[in-house]
C-alpha cells in the first residue's frame, strides 16, 4: 500500500528537499505541496493525502489553525494523520498543534531515514513522538494554555478501572511495555486496553490520550 504524503512549508527549498528525501522508498508518494496553512486545507480535501508534513510556523494561517480545520473538516475515516515540523522541539506551537490534532512532530533536520520512518509510524496509526517526550511537551506547557472543550466525567465514566489505571500510566509516559511489566500483564493485553480506551473516548492515538488525561486531572505535573 503507498502511503500518501502532502508537503506543508512556506519555504520552496524546504519543501524540495523532502521531496527528493520522500521520492525514494517505493510505498510513499508525494501527493502535493503547499505553501501555507490555507492551501494546506483545500489541498487535503482534494488529495485526500494519508499524511500531512505539517511547518508549525507560518505566515498567515499557520500550521496549527491548519491541523485544527483538517480535524474539523475531516471524517474520522478520512482525516489524514499530521506531523508536526519545527525548528525546536520544547515550543508552545508543537504543543498546540499536539492539542490541535497531529499526531507528533520532528524537526527540521531530522535524518532522512527519521522522516521516512514517522511517515510509516504515523500511517499505520500509531503516534511518532515517544512517550516521555509527550509527558514532558505537555507539563511544559498545559498550565499555559486555556483548558477547551475539557473531558466530562461521563466520558471518563466508559472506562473500565483496568483502562482508566492504564490511561493513568500512559500519560506519566510509560511505553506498552513497561506498563506491561508494572501490571504484570502481557504487552499485547496492554495494547488491547489502550486500544479500547482510545475508542472509548474518540481518540486517535496516544498523545490525544496523554493531553487528555492532563486535562481531565488524572494526573497532575510533576507527578510520578
Amino acid at each position: 500500500m503507498t502511503i500518501r504524503v502532502l508537503i506543508v512549508d512556506d519555504q520552496a527549498l524546504v519543501r524540495t528537499g523532502f521531496r527528493m528525501i520522500l521520492e525514494q522508498p517505493e510505498d510513499i508518494e508525494v501527493v502535493g505541496e503547499a505553501g501555507d496553512g490555507a492551501a494546506a486545507v483545500d489541498l487535503v480535501k482534494t488529495l485526500r493525502p494519508d499524511v500531512v508534513l505539517m511547518d508549525v510556523r507560518m505566515a498567515g494561517m499557520d500550521g496549527v489553525e491548519a491541523t485544527r480545520q483538517i480535524r474539523q473538516t475531516s471524517d474520522e475515516v478520512s482525516a489524514p494523520r499530521i506531523i508536526i515540523l519545527t525548528t525546536y522541539d520544547l515550543d508552545e506551537y508543537v504543543y498546540a498543534g499536539l492539542r490541535a490534532g497531529a499526531s507528533g512532530f520532528l524537526l527540521k533536520d531530522a535524518l532522512a531515514a527519521e522522516l521516512v520512518a514517522a511517515i510509516r509510524t504515523v500511517a499505520s496509526g500509531e503516534a511518532v513522538l515517544a512517550p516521555s517526550a509527550v509527558r514532558r511537551i505537555v507539563e511544559r506547557f498545559i498550565e499555559h494554555v486555556p483548558r477547551d472543550n475539557p473531558p466530562s466525567a461521563r466520558a471518563l465514566d466508559t472506562l473500565t478501572p483496568r483502562e482508566r489505571e492504564i490511561l493513568v500510566l500512559v500519560a506519566r509516559g510509560l511505553t506498552n511495555r513497561e506498563i506491561a511489566d508494572a501490571l504484570y500483564v502481557t504487552e499485547g493485553t496492554v495494547k488491547t486496553h489502550v486500544g479500547n480506551l482510545l475508542s472509548k473516548l474518540d481518540l486517535r492515538d496516544r498523545v490525544q490520550a496523554v493531553i487528555l488525561a492532563y486535562q481531565a486531572g488524572l494526573v497532575r505535573v510533576g507527578a510520578e
